[in-house]
């Protein structure tokens, strides 16, 4: 075998051991504790960093196109664009999400054992996810913590740091095996007879061990506590409602009055069952049409919130003039609706009161908008660049509002991927939500395993903020998640299904939403505290 093989095998075994630990198929979540040894390996043994991180992107070359396939499923299938754009669009994306690895790589061959590097990967790690998040608006999708979402009782330790603190666990495992491998092979060596080595193995290793150790142990206490509280809380019975409406007909004109009658029949099925829920979710863009200016939307509220009584969550496109004469704005926006004798109680007071029908009692609109999906970046640049999504318009992003309320519940609206930002979450349970609701409309993602990974994410905000999350997604996955991020039932993909279930609502704050959020931006600020001291002291050599 060449050097060149010796060097890609390992390189190759990580990429695939990384993306067999993703959700979905094959998702065995175990293989993350060990995916990073053989890089590992082979990196520190390169030459020099530059050499390293070529095997870094090498790596992140073959793990993140296989974990973001879905892209040309939503580029290609939906967004009609041939498969000689798809295609690179998919490896530009990758590339860029590998240029990550490449730096992790490097840092651990540059630190040379200088720092710990149990230590020193973990931080450099989580420190690189943070900058990812920020960066060019943020893309931090299936950041390596989200592959443990079903993974008790590590999963609990999230409340402390967020997924981060998992990411932050796994990286050191899997540094801790490379620090044991090291050493038995160097042990191996007849040469090697320094009477150190040992005590340096257990100095290295043993903060590591305890800090595994404390961590297994704090999430095994949360996981008892938590359900202690959960068992003594104030619920509220929600039904997420699955439409499971093809994405080639869903805006459609002629299909909007069968999109209607399928999620009205699935809610009064609902509204039937055993438990009444005392909230309907409907997905995003449930409604493909302005709410206010279609008749259909008549029928909905006639049907549901004023003959049945039933208080309504759903989706669907909004447009307003903020000015007499001025352009629209275009929002993807969640309404809720209650019926009109009941009274308003809420912090996000209506925008309108429908006719004798119903009232409209919160609207939150979209925040964190998707690029080239709902609005157009650096337009001056690119005019004539579309969005690749089927939209209306360009869509405006919204503001912060206080979260809407509804009987007992205070809720704060994540739509579509706002799931796979921590703070949007955080933002809104600091604002008084105790009850968390996404509404997706995953059918742009096909059959792949992407449905499952916005799951896993979406997991991490019920824990991370100890709050029940309720989940609406057209295609799937639905369900609903207590503040454990555990549940009762999920829906099968690609089936019209509703999902009723009794949610906790918990009020306490965890340290994630006090101050554990910023652990991300610290790891970044040692990285690089460590970078420069490294740089400083092979000067002074």
């Amino acid at each position: 075998m060449t050097e060149r093989h010796r060097k890609a095998v390992p390189v190759l075994a990580s990429g695939l051991l990384l993306f067999s630990a993703t959700p979905g198929m094959p998702g065995i979540a175990l293989c993350a504790w060990a995916a990073l040894v053989p890089l590992l390996l082979v990196s520190r043994a390169a030459n020099s960093p530059a050499n390293a991180a070529w095997l870094g992107l090498g790596c992140g070359m073959i793990f993140y196109p296989l974990t973001l396939a879905w892209i040309t499923i939503v580029l290609g299938t939906y967004g009609h664009l041939d498969w000689w754009l798809t295609i690179p669009a998919l490896l530009l994306l990758s590339l860029y999400m590998s240029i990550f690895l490449a730096i992790f790589t490097a840092g651990c061959r540059f630190n040379d054992d200088r720092l710990p590097l149990p230590i020193l990967a973990p931080t450099l790690w989580v420190g690189l996810d943070y900058l990812r998040a920020g960066l060019f608006s943020g893309f931090p999708w299936l950041d390596l913590g989200y592959t443990q979402f079903r993974s008790n009782p590590i999963l609990q330790t999230a409340d402390l740091f967020g997924h981060h603190t998992v990411t932050f666990l796994i990286v050191m495992v899997n540094a801790m095996l490379v620090v044991l491998v090291t050493f038995y092979n160097e042990k191996s060596q007849p040469d090697d007879d320094r009477p150190d080595r040992g005590l340096r193995l257990a100095t290295t290793l043993l903060p590591a061990a305890l800090l595994l150790a404390a961590a297994v142990g704090y999430g095994s206490y949360r996981q008892q506590q938590v359900a202690g509280l959960c068992n003594g809380a104030d619920e509220i019975t929600v039904t997420v409602v699955q439409g499971d409406i093809p994405q080639d007909e869903k805006w459609s004109a002629r299909f909007q009055r069968e999109t209607v009658q399928r999620y009205l029949t699935l809610s009064q099925k609902a509204l039937d069952g055993k438990i009444r829920p005392s909230l309907l979710v409907w997905p995003e863009t449930a409604l493909p049409f302005y709410p206010m200016e279609s008749p259909f939307f008549v029928e909905v509220v006639d049907t549901l919130v004023n003959k049945r009584q039933a208080n309504l969550l759903f989706g669907a496109p909004h447009r307003l003039r903020p000015a007499p004469n001025s352009d629209p704005q275009y929002f993807n926006s969640a309404f809720l609706m209650v019926p009109a004798d009941r009274p308003l109680s809420g912090m996000n007071l209506p925008l309108a009161a429908s006719p004798p029908y119903g009232r409209i009692s919160g609207r939150y609109d979209k925040q964190h908008l998707v690029p080239f999906g709902e609005y157009i970046p650096l337009r001056f640049i690119l005019p004539t660049l579309a969005p690749v999504v089927e939209t209306i318009g360009d869509f405006t992003p919204g503001r912060a509002t206080g979260p809407i309320a509804c009987e007992n519940a205070r809720i704060g609206v994540l739509i579509c991927f706002e799931s796979i930002f921590p703070e949007l979450a955080r933002t809104h349970v600091a604002n008084g939500a105790n009850l968390l609701v996404n509404i997706t409309n995953d059918a742009w993602f096909g059959h792949s395993n992407a449905p499952w990974q916005h799951l896993a994410m979406a997991t991490f905000r019920a824990v991370e903020n100890r709050r029940s999350l309720a989940r609406a997604a057209n295609t799937g996955v639905s369900g609903c998640l207590d503040p454990l991020g555990h549940s009762a039932k999920l829906s099968t993909l690609f089936t019209a299904s509703q999902i009723t279930a009794r949610l906790p609502l918990l009020s306490a704050d965890t340290i994630y939403g006090r101050f554990g959020h910023h652990f991300g931006f610290l790891c970044l600020l040692i990285s690089l505290a460590g970078w420069i001291r490294l740089q400083s002291s092979q000067k002074n050599r």
